[in-house]
């Protein structure tokens, strides 16, 4: 699913420069009331921007990019603020579970080694993940639940799609990689007595297993020979490819297959639920902004927009 369909269209240009007196330090714009600050633009510029060695970013581009970000941020603040209304807010204690859950991917202090390695402030962390666990619920409990997919649509859908539902012939492997003939070899011995490819894995740290699917006719040109004959269930002979060694152990072969109506519909009823929340979500960001009060710095406008009245058909958006 699309994160969000954004139809908040601002062509806003972030400017250094002194800041007129009434103007609070550090906000640039205010969503009912409610201020963003300067430092959630600067937060997930950065998060997009490696600090490469050489990059330097056109004046246009930086403008560009913080304009962009700050239209995200106030789309994501009227979603949380939607939620508060609806007394579903995303609490302290989901929003620990979800942190607790990323944490979890990183053994010890590996999570705040990194957010220091990368220069990432934490609560700003915390406040962004806050936004978009605010983006999910907004989608799952409040547009979802109004949404039905009618089976005409679907099988209109399918009709007009035929060709998406079309699988080429083509077999199925699991791939064993490694760094060395003997410890691929060592592997394969292993997968044929039952070892899953995550244990294979844990006892040649050097060895990757991975299933993959590859259709006919496209074959890299080294492989054609050696899984050519090869019958379901057994192993290729080591294929010598630049620096690594692999073995293909064919799993399956499917002959090309037009996917009957029951077997698509899954496909189907995603992609139309993705169009519909899309569309009920533009809706109701336009319905919202509309009557919302959104104000922004002047100092994120080109001069010349600054002094002069801005053109919107949405009167609620103002510039200070």
């Amino acid at each position: 699913m699309k994160k969000t369909t954004m139809i908040l269209m601002l062509t806003f240009i972030f400017i250094f420069g002194c800041q007129n007196k009434k103007d609070e330090p550090g906000i640039i714009a205010k969503v009912n009331g409610k201020p963003i600050h300067l430092s959630q633009l600067n937060y997930k510029y950065d998060l997009t921007h490696d600090g490469s060695a050489g990059f330097v970013p056109s004046v246009g581009q930086v403008r560009s990019e913080y304009g962009q970000i700050l239209g995200d941020i106030i789309v994501q603040e009227l979603v949380s603020q939607e939620l508060v209304v609806r007394d579903i807010p995303v609490t302290d204690k989901e929003l620990k579970e979800a942190e607790d859950q990323v944490r979890s991917d990183y053994p010890g202090n590996a999570f705040e080694q990194i957010l220091i390695e990368e220069y990432i402030d934490l609560n700003s962390w915390r406040r962004q993940l806050r936004y978009q666990l605010a983006m999910d619920k907004f989608f799952s409990q409040v547009l979802r639940p109004e949404i039905k997919i009618d089976y005409k649509e679907a099988e209109e859908y399918y009709r007009t799609h035929l060709s998406d539902f079309y699988i080429q012939a083509g077999c199925k492997f699991e791939m064993i990689k490694g760094s060395s003939r003997d410890l691929v070899t060592k592997a394969v011995e292993q997968f044929g007595k039952g070892l899953t490819p995550a244990e294979i894995s844990s006892n040649f740290k050097e060895v990757t297993v991975r299933e993959i699917w590859v259709r006919n006719g496209q074959l890299p040109a080294a492989w054609e020979p050696v899984v050519q004959k090869l019958q379901i269930g057994k192993s290729s002979p080591i294929i010598t490819q630049e620096k690594e060694f692999i073995c293909l152990i064919l799993k399956e072969k499917k002959d090309a297959t037009l996917l009957t109506p029951l077997q698509a519909y899954p496909t189907i009823e995603k992609v139309l639920l993705e169009q519909k929340l899309d569309d009920k979500f533009e809706l109701w960001l336009k319905d919202k902004i509309a009557k919302s009060d959104i104000k922004i710095s002047k100092k994120l406008l080109p001069q010349k927009e600054a002094e002069e009245p801005v053109s919107t058909e949405d009167a609620s958006l103002k510039i200070e």
